[in-house]
């Protein structure tokens, strides 16, 4: 076999049996192995941004790597961002990415870069096959660098010649050094200081203890302690709905943000980060906590937060028993006008049992969380990075490693045009996914933020750079082209319809909310 194919069936042997792929000349003999080679899932994407973007949703919904099939530098660079928002998320991938053959490097053909240099940014291991006899074991080294604990994005630059040159067969994937654990010395640390306090002692979460089994262990430790739980602004994943413990979030507005945490002594870390704002303002804090509040951490990303937890709850004798109800938002049907509430209602309305909601909502959604708080048993799924363009190619990845659950991804406009190809791969993969784009004509955080840094009032250049008119986007008409059926609605009770027909039908749908 060459080294095109020992790397597919190293990867397939190595459990990444999924490869998300826009490929060029220099990955031909990569897609060649792939009609020799059993049992890889090869999904290809128009855009590299929707690639990569969809690699993160399905790590994080499956909880184990895929790989994704880039070309040469350009390629990688086309998936960067979303590859950062993937690293800021802690999801696991192996990026494949193709290089001129070796020999060739030196002539400095047009599509020449320093892709290793271009990898770095976002990627936490990179490596450079040198042979096609090497090939087998960097995929094996790059899947153990995805699975690892934290689990990390792997890079591997596979020049043409190692891919069509002879190989020695495939090769296994090391063990990992160690299971993910924690510090008893912190949980004992994080005990001592929420057993006295009360409601002066936050425990900030996200990642695994944002799990069904997470979020039941803090809410029985609040209501033993009487210390408040919240989330960070945003997460990779997050169980919610009826019969969970609802948390609020620490809201991405400063002005928001200082007045919920101000009475707060100390916090303890579960995961999460000490709360910074999302960017430098004039005249506002960076740091969001208030002076003198102390900051313990008691596990960080890659340590086991559940049994972390667990052991909380043991030494502070927390019991299911300790748990206090919670009132929650009623689940209603709205009528009337579209608004931000009643899109919140219509949408929590229509999710159906065990949804995947993806957020890019942005401004529309910032009060989604509380009118969906008792909606039917979903995840929710947000963008860690900042980076826009990323929801429908997650919500893209989600639906491939969960068929069996229909995927709600809720976009703005704006957001949208970044990654729209996205579409065209759920038509073809005949995904379950819901669309809903939030027409609002605008990049309305940016005129938030216009006001927030204090440019002043914006004149008409700065509002064309804010608008998204002239002319205005049809959404469904992008998506009828990309083999999506669509519609736009008006009213509440046009969403009501819209949102009630596209759950019950498999495949993908769009609902353009013209607000």
């Amino acid at each position: 076999m060459n080294g095109a194919e020992s790397l597919v069936r190293t990867l397939v042997a190595g459990g990444v049996d999924v490869c998300f792929a826009n490929p060029g000349t220099s990955e031909m003999h990569f897609v060649a192995a792939l009609d020799r080679v059993e049992g890889m899932r090869c999904v290809l994407g128009l855009f590299e941004g929707v690639v990569t973007g969809a690699a993160d949703g399905y790590f994080r919904m499956k909880g184990t790597p895929a790989s994704t099939l880039l070309h040469l530098g350009p390629g990688l660079a086309n998936g960067l961002a979303n590859l950062h928002n993937a690293k800021k998320a802690r999801s696991g991938i192996v990026n494949i990415v193709g290089q001129h053959a070796t020999y060739h490097i030196g002539y400095n053909a047009p599509l020449t870069s320093d892709i290793e240099g271009l990898a770095r940014p976002m990627s936490d291991w990179v490596r450079t096959s040198p042979n096609a006899k090497a090939v087998a074991a960097d995929g094996a080294a790059a899947i153990a660098a995805a699975k690892s604990a934290p689990p990390q994005i792997a890079t591997l630059i596979l020049p043409a010649d190692t891919a069509w040159n002879e190989a020695d067969g495939i090769a296994k994937v090391p063990p990992p050094a160690q299971q993910p654990g924690f510090s008893s010395d912190a949980v004992a640390k994080a005990a001592k200081i929420l057993h006295s306090g009360g409601t002066q002692n936050l425990l900030l979460v996200t990642g695994n203890a944002l799990s069904e089994r997470g979020l039941a262990l803090a809410q029985q430790i609040a209501g033993k302690t009487g210390c408040k739980v919240l989330g960070q602004t945003y997460h990779p994943r997050m169980a919610r709905g009826r019969g969970r413990f609802s948390i609020d979030r620490i809201p991405y507005v400063i002005e928001q943000a200082l007045p919920l945490l101000k009475d707060f002594k100390n916090i303890v870390l579960v995961e999460a980060n000490d709360p910074i704002a999302f960017f430098a303002y004039p005249n506002k804090p960076s740091v969001l906590r208030p002076e003198g509040c102390e900051v313990h951490r008691m596990t960080a990303w890659g340590d086991n937060s559940i049994a972390a937890l667990e052991a909380l709850s043991d030494a502070l004798g927390a019991k299911p028993a300790d748990v206090k109800p919670q009132k929650l938002a009623e689940i209603v049907k709205p009528t009337g006008a579209l608004n931000y509430a009643t899109i919140a209602q219509a949408i929590g309305y229509a999710m159906p049992e065990n949804a995947i909601v993806v957020d890019e909502s942005i401004t529309t959604g910032r009060g989604f969380f509380p009118l969906t708080a008792a909606a039917r048993p979903h995840d929710w799924l947000q963008n860690m990075g900042g980076s826009i363009g990323f929801s429908t190619p997650v919500a893209t990845g989600a639906a491939v490693a969960c068929p069996d659950r229909k995927v709600l991804c809720m976009v703005g406009d704006g957001s949208a045009m970044y990654t729209i190809q996205s579409l065209w791969t759920q038509a073809r993969e005949g995904l379950d996914v819901v669309t809903i784009v939030f027409a609002n004509r605008i990049y309305q955080i940016l005129r938030g933020e216009f006001d927030g840094v204090g440019a002043g009032e914006p004149g008409k250049r700065a509002q064309d750079m804010l608008k998204l008119d002239r002319p205005t986007i049809d959404f469904v008409a992008l998506a009828r082209g990309m083999g999506v059926p669509g519609r736009a609605v008006t009213t509440a009770d046009e969403l009501n319809k819209a949102l009630a027909e596209a759950v019950a039908e498999p495949g993908p749908r769009l609902i353009e909310v013209q607000m």
